[in-house]
């Protein structure tokens, strides 16, 4: 099939349903959801509700209709994929405003290609060498606004990040070694003193690119980060484009667009990893094509009714308060619902609430439960309704309720401390593979703990508490760019601390902590 078929056939792919597609008509009633049998539950895997939105690790969307239907057509038949993605690539151009595009397998994989793209110019040889970089152009500059988890999509090609905080510092950076600029949409890039626009100024005379990570916006044309001097824009697929999951765009200069494309599958070397199959390229383009036909101003009124309706259900209960958040800029376009309670009349957290949704029947997500992040310490939660389907407002808003206006009696450690941890503690934790060791530095005060936690890869704050000989203790490391959080729970038993360690999205693992033996040689 000639690539302008492929192109041609899209054309002709019924879109009636567009509209009405996108306000979640083609949803199920209760009675129908009854009847589906779970493909999920003979896993021993429990289905959910998300009232949480657009999040990866729950799912993030569903798939347009459309979509779906463009992804069987394609499984028809086969294609040369350099052509399909030449063709895609002409067409994203036309709709988004730009050069060109590709599709992608996530928009991380975007931001991979692209600074592969940058970094060897297309050039076979250099592909061959990632992610031994010698010679090359090695660096990236990001403001500090933009550090994230999301710029390990830079550092996976073998960069260095060369952060910067204001125009002086920007300057300085920018070299001969310099492969390209790394913004993360957002107000940062938006406005201020490192704005996209500012960047770009200083930039284009000296030639060096600029990749801008916008996965969590919709697609506009004209492109509204071209227009302020970008030359790649990443976009995510799977949230609220309502493509494939596991893909993504990347819009922008042709030249770059072609060179980024030459560092992913079906090519070999570095990124082969990072291919998507026919299917998945003709549904992204579809999804694309679908956003610019969809009713925003309907969806987003859908979304807050939904919400209006959760907080008619709960502002009955004495002691709680309901706000609606309209979304400001571009990323995650939703409205969201806060809940906030006072601790004297209902004596959770918002922890607590999260778990009691996420455990119960059917199972709800909101917040923090199942995910990555530190539980949620405030007496507060909120309620994202654009991934709900017609009726599930009506579920959250009950079973919240039966949870707010009949709250449970509570248990939590308390009482004085059994001993006092102050001091250096040699901490031995297993992960799943591996056994490390690991630094506490504690200092006590009553029952609250605070003091350094040195693992491998740096020193961070830790806090917790004892209660008898029950021991919390938390900890975040964000430094340039990571994400890890750590909770320890555990015991003091003699003077041996162990227990239980959740360190978010990289599962679980046990720890054993002693007093440090200070021994003069």
């Amino acid at each position: 099939m000639k690539r302008r078929d492929v192109i041609k056939s899209l054309a002709i792919l019924p879109v009636s349903g567009a509209v009405a597609g996108s306000l979640g008509a083609e949803t199920f009633s209760p009675a129908q959801k009854a009847k589906r049998k779970s493909v999920y539950e003979p896993l021993g895997v429990k289905p959910m509700l998300n009232a949480r939105g657009t999040v990866t690790v729950i799912g993030a969307s569903k798939l347009l209709p459309e979509v779906r239907e463009a992804m069987d057509a394609a499984i028809n038949e086969y294609v040369q994929i350099d052509e399909l993605m030449d063709g895609v690539g002409k067409r994203l151009g036309e709709i988004m405003g730009t050069e060109s595009g590709c599709v992608t397998s996530g928009a991380s994989a975007a931001i991979t290609a692209g600074t592969a793209g940058c970094v060897t110019g297309g050039d076979p040889d250099k592909i061959w060498m990632i992610p031994n970089i010698t010679g090359m152009k090695d660096e990236v500059v990001v403001p500090s606004y933009s550090r994230s988890a999301y710029d390990a999509g830079c550092k996976a090609v073998g960069v260095r990040m060369v952060q910067v905080a204001n125009v002086e510092e920007l300057k300085n950076a920018l070299g001969p070694r310099t492969a390209m600029v790394y913004l993360l949409a957002g107000a940062g890039s938006n406005d201020g003193p490192l704005s996209l626009k500012i960047i770009s100024e200083i930039t284009k005379p000296m030639g060096i690119p600029i990749l801008i990570d916008a996965a969590a916006e919709g697609p506009e044309n004209p492109n509204p980060h071209v227009q302020q001097g970008a030359d790649l824009v990443a976009y995510s697929g799977g949230k609220f484009m309502r493509g494939p999951q596991c893909a993504g765009l990347l819009v922008g200069r042709k030249d770059l667009i072609m060179a980024a494309r030459m560092n992913t599958g079906p090519h070999h070397g570095f990124g082969r990893g990072f291919k998507v199959g026919r299917e998945e390229i003709i549904g992204m383009l579809t999804a694309a094509e679908m956003w610019f036909k969809r009713d925003h101003v309907a969806e987003r009124k859908l979304w807050t009714t939904r919400l209006e309706t959760i907080a008619q259900k709960l502002k009955t209960i004495p002691g709680v308060n309901t706000s609606i958040r309209q979304p400001a800029g571009r990323s995650n376009p939703a409205p969201g619902l806060s809940v906030t309670w006072d601790k004297a009349t209902i004596p959770y957290i918002g922890q607590d609430v999260e778990d009691l949704l996420w455990t119960g029947t059917p199972r709800i997500s909101i917040g923090a439960a199942g995910s990555y992040f530190q539980p949620n310490q405030r007496t507060s939660v909120s309620v994202d309704a654009s991934q709900m389907d017609n009726g599930d407002e009506k579920v959250v808003a009950n079973r919240i309720y039966e949870i707010l206006s009949k709250p449970q009696p509570v248990s939590r450690p308390s009482g004085p401390a059994a001993a006092d941890l102050s001091g250096q503690w040699d901490v031995e934790t297993k992960y799943y593979a591996a056994t490390v060791s690991q630094t506490f530095m504690i200092q006590q005060t009553g029952n609250d703990l605070k003091g350094t936690y040195i693992g491998h890869i740096g020193s961070r704050d830790l806090v917790g508490t004892i209660n008898g000989n029950h021991v919390i203790i938390r900890s975040t490391y964000g430094v340039d760019g990571a994400r890890v959080h750590s909770f320890f729970n555990g015991k003091l038993v003699g003077d041996t601390l162990q227990g239980h360690l959740s360190v978010g999205e990289y599962g679980e693992g046990t720890w054993t902590a002693k007093r440090h033996v200070f021994k003069m040689s």
